[in-house]
């Protein structure tokens, strides 16, 4: 079983994350963000990766450090598990429809982070959760996991759709490219020889 689990704790949070790739989407989240647990629920069930994540962050102070360090820790999850990525599809693609929202989300596990972005929001919050760090949560987990990811909202207009056509979607490129080829035989999938940058 491919499973990682990581403890981070400073002075800003205090984070318990596990996962595991061969799950089947289970989820218990509590990061004290409503609507940032909802989103890491999505992407646990759409991607069936299994996912444990507690957080007691600073939210007296603001959102920022509990948003950043569960996208830093769950990256960092994900990256323990996936070892040396023997085997791994590697790449993944997924259009997201939702309603009158399409998003698409395109990503390689590379090992070279990085983040394009090409979606907004119209309004400053979802739920409690500040929209301005929605973007900052997905840099902050491509750099901890080595991802090459793009993320482009194709048309829409509802803003709670936006969202969850972004995360559906970001859990379904993660399912293709997490997924063992039996054909690859455990080979690593770069001429390289390595994924690790």
């Amino acid at each position: 079983m491919r499973m990682a689990s990581i403890t981070r704790n400073t002075a800003e949070t205090k984070i318990a994350i596990e996962v595991n790739l061969d799950g089947t989407g289970a989820y218990e989240i509590s990061t004290g963000i409503g609507f940032l647990d909802h989103m890491v629920e999505q992407f646990s069930r759409h991607s069936l990766i299994d996912v444990k994540m507690t957080i007691d962050g600073d939210l007296h102070v603001d959102q920022h450090h509990t948003t950043e360090d569960s996208a830093l820790a769950l990256g960092q999850a994900l990256a323990e598990a996936l070892g040396d990525k023997g085997g791994i599809g590697r790449y993944g693609m997924a259009y997201s429809p939702m309603d009158e929202t399409l998003a698409r989300v395109s990503l390689d596990i590379s090992g070279r982070p990085y983040l394009v972005w090409k979606a907004g929001f119209s309004q400053e919050k979802l739920g409690e959760w500040d929209t301005e760090l929605i973007e900052h949560w997905f840099h902050s987990v491509a750099q901890t996991c080595g991802l090459t990811l793009h993320v482009e909202l194709l048309y829409g207009s509802n803003n709670h759709h936006i969202c969850e056509s972004i995360y559906k979607g970001f859990a379904r490129a993660m399912r293709q490219a997490v997924e063992l080829d039996a054909r690859k035989g455990g080979a690593i999938p770069s001429t390289k020889g390595t994924l690790n940058g």
